[in-house]
This record gives C-alpha cells, structure tokens and sequence, in this order.
C-alpha cells in the first residue's frame, strides 16, 4: 500500500522539497492550500516526474474548510501517515503597528490551524500499524524574536509550544511529533538553506525513530 504524506501550506519551496523528498522513498503526495492554480501547477510538476500527487482545497486559518480538506483527502486516498504543516503568515510588521485583529487572524494560520490538521490525521494515526510522524515548519523567530515580524515571532513560538506539548501527549501512542526550526532565510542559492537541503532534515527526522521533539537548522 502507497504511503501518504500531507503537506499544508504547499510551496514552490519548501513544500515541493519536501514532496520530492519523501517522494523518493514511496510517498504519494496530498497538497493542501488556497491557491488553486498554483495547486495545479505543482501537481503538473510532480506528475511529470513521476510522483503521484493530489491537491485539496483550504487556507489553513479556517478551520470548517481545513475540515472538509482532511475528509475529502481520507474519502479519496486515504489518511495520511506523515503531516507536514508548512503554513504560515510571513507578515513584516513592526509590533507597535499589530492590530488585535491582524494578531489574532495571523494565529489561525500560524498555530490553530495547525491543531486542526493534526486533530483531522490522529484517528488514522492511532490505528495504523505503524505510527505517524506529525512535523511543524518552526521558524528562527520563535528563538530571537524581532519587533519588524511580531506576528510572525508569536506564531513560530506557538508552533515550537504546540510541537513540544503534542509531542509529550502522543508519546505514549508512538506517534512522533516534531517541529524543524529553520533559523535562517529560505534560499535557492544558500548552501544550508536551500529547499532540498532542508526537506532532508523532514526526512531524517521521520526515519530516525529516536528523534528529538526540535530540531533547530
């Protein structure tokens, strides 16, 4: 039977790494995101190269959409064995100009939505013969938070919380939860920051049965 590995908040960059990564060890590949052509167009890519992928519907702060997404995924393929969420609000805006409101609908995509996808794949997970691997996208700013990105801050040292908390609540089920904190910027060119190098540490952290609930890049 074909594994599944759901990525949230799929990507040019990370998002099709990672995709590719697991890809090569057998994974099939289901999208979620807003973004319907860019769906597509991913999809073209990882079809011509031979992966099979599947794309749904939803932007990760709503959680009745990120809902239909995860049923309509385990309706036509299946519940996932590995969840990446990579979703985030990249908002450059200094902390004396955050509104109530910006803070608390940039949370819904940072840290909620992150809850709702891992309630959506548990069910699956905690009946598998062979455990899950849940895996956030932390972020640098969860450790060194600057004032131009507070929103951004607050979010990746809410992922690095709820990574921490579901990873302690889930050990004894065996299912492993861990976040990559990429403390430095996503970069086709960087010899350390690039997608494929990074998707190589989501990768080792789902094959490494011994892996630590962090892990700071």
């Amino acid at each position: 039977m074909t594994k599944l590995i759901a990525i949230v908040g799929m990507g040019e960059g990370n998002g099709m790494a990672i995709a590719r990564r697991f890809a090569k060890e057998g994974f099939a590949i289901a999208m979620i995101a807003r973004n319907e052509s860019k769906l597509q167009s991913y999809q073209s890519k990882l079809n011509d190269e031979g992966i099979t992928s599947y794309y749904f519907l939803a932007d990760a702060g709503d959680k009745v959409a990120m809902e239909a997404a995860f049923e309509a995924m385990k309706i036509q393929v299946g519940s996932p064995d590995v969840l990446v969420y990579n979703a985030a609000v990249p908002r450059m805006e200094n902390v004396l100009e955050t509104t109530f409101d910006s803070l608390v609908s940039d949370f819904q995509a940072n840290v909620a939505g992150a809850l709702v996808a891992v309630n959506a794949v548990l069910p699956g997970m905690q009946t598998a013969p062979t455990k899950g691997t849940i895996l956030f996208t932390g972020g640098g700013f969860a450790l060194y938070p600057h004032p131009d990105f507070a929103s951004l801050a607050i979010g990746k040292a809410g992922i690095r919380s709820l990574a921490n908390t579901l990873g302690a609540a889930l050990q004894p089920q065996e299912i492993k939860v861990g976040t990559i904190t990429i403390c430095g910027t996503v970069d086709e060119s960087d010899p350390k920051y690039n997608p494929t190098a990074i998707a190589e540490e989501y990768w080792k952290f789902h094959a490494n049965p011994q892996s630590e609930v962090e892990v700071i890049y």
